[in-house]
């Protein structure tokens, strides 16, 4: 099975806002409907834009790496049989039903060095 990435875009949120108990709930149901599918690999939810660092050569910045009206709220790694698969369950994603959007991208080697649990 091939393994793609799924980055999961939002809207700039207010970023002081907590998500609301309906989003949080409406993305783990579909975190348990890829489980159930035993597609999933790894899903992470990220904090705000405004907890980013960005590095560009030896200058280390406050922020995100690019000024966007989007950014990157989560991702996961799923596994699926090919690309229509992976879209397949990418368009489940709640992000799309209030106006944010997924991308999705083959992963090009598979490996987890270490267990971030140990």
């Amino acid at each position: 099975m091939a393994q793609y990435a799924i980055l999961i875009y939002d809207k700039i949120p207010t970023d002081d806002a907590e998500p609301r108990p309906e989003d949080r709930a409406a993305h783990d149901r579909h975190a348990k409907e890829i489980e159930k599918r035993n597609a999933m690999v790894a899903a992470f939810a990220l904090e705000p834009s405004t907890t980013a660092t960005s590095i560009r050569g030896d200058m280390v910045t406050d922020g995100p790496f690019i000024d966007a009206k989007e950014v990157i709220a989560g991702f996961c790694v799923i596994e699926a049989a090919d690309l229509d698969s992976a879209l397949e369950i990418a368009r489940g994603n709640p992000a799309l039903q209030h106006g944010g959007g997924v991308e999705v991208r083959p992963v090009e080697s598979w490996g987890v060095a270490r267990s971030a649990v140990e």
